[in-house]
């Protein structure tokens, strides 16, 4: 019965995983190197800068979704399936094309400052434009804008599971909202904010293409780095150097995710209480 499971798991983990590491450990003629490793610290600012913004984007889509999937998790059934529906209907559309519509929304002749352009020159005021593209913060909204959904759903469905009993059973206690929320919504929907942080956070880390787009390659993360490598955009073509360098990026998902899975055992081993 695991045949199938198992195959699956040698041809698209387990092989590509070694291939990964061949690379790595060997130059150009195959033989066995840590030269490439090495040579990863000249990189040590875009891993950092890679780092916080997907720190920030994460740390954004968390306070936005929790909210929402709060406000979706009390309605009736019917509207609860109709907000899900809007939430993942952005997810229906390409990657390229979502992101390519945020460039026409915040270039400087974009949606926004021609709208307040015309706002203000009822008024009139000459108004130059905000600069929106090509940041880091443009980068940051679209990293939010893109994973915002995978977010918001693990967090509603772990709240959709809460028994209602136990928040009555608070109240009857004397418990006031605030105390509900701490000390039972909150504990009780942790696994689901671990698993949203976790969701959010390995996409934003290692994307390339929200980088490229909205910040106009003003501002270089790793995984731009290393599509430059594989793909030889900047003139040269090192399988190792970017097989080295998305060896020590799985190494970091890899330990964040095992912090965020620490965090979460804690979580379903404590529980919600009403104290």
């Amino acid at each position: 019965m695991t045949a199938p499971f198992s195959v699956w798991m040698a041809i698209f983990v387990i092989i590509p995983i070694g291939l990964v590491l061949y690379y790595a450990l060997t130059d150009s003629e195959g033989s066995f190197t840590l030269s490439n490793i090495a040579s990863i610290w000249e990189y040590k600012g875009t891993y950092l800068i890679s780092l916080e913004l997907a720190f920030v984007a994460t740390v954004l889509c968390l306070i936005l979704a929790y909210p929402l999937a709060y406000i979706i998790s009390r309605m009736k059934t019917h509207s609860q399936n109709t907000m899900v529906m809007l939430v993942m209907l952005p997810m229906w559309m390409n990657f390229l094309i979502r992101t390519y519509a945020w460039m026409t929304i915040l270039e400087d002749t974009g949606l926004i400052n021609t709208v307040i352009k015309a706002f203000l020159s009822l008024f009139g005021y000459e108004f130059e434009g905000f600069s929106m593209i090509n940041t880091n913060g443009a980068i940051i909204l679209g990293m939010v804008y893109n994973f915002l959904p995978y977010m918001v759903l693990p967090i509603y469905t772990c709240l959709t599971k809460i028994d209602n009993k136990l928040i009555e059973a608070a109240r009857d206690l004397g418990a006031n909202s605030l105390n509900v929320f701490t000390k039972v919504i909150l504990p009780q929907s942790m696994p689901g904010i671990i698993s949203g942080i976790t969701m959010v956070f390995v996409p934003a880390v290692s994307t390339f293409v929200i980088s490229k787009l909205l910040g106009g390659g003003m501002t270089y993360l790793i995984g731009d780095i290393i599509e430059n490598y594989f793909l030889g955009n900047t003139g040269e073509v090192n399988y190792n150097v970017g097989a080295a360098l998305s060896l020590v990026l799985m190494i970091l998902i890899l330990i964040s995710t095992g912090i965020m899975n620490h965090f979460d055992d804690d979580a379903k081993e404590s529980g919600g209480g009403l104290i």
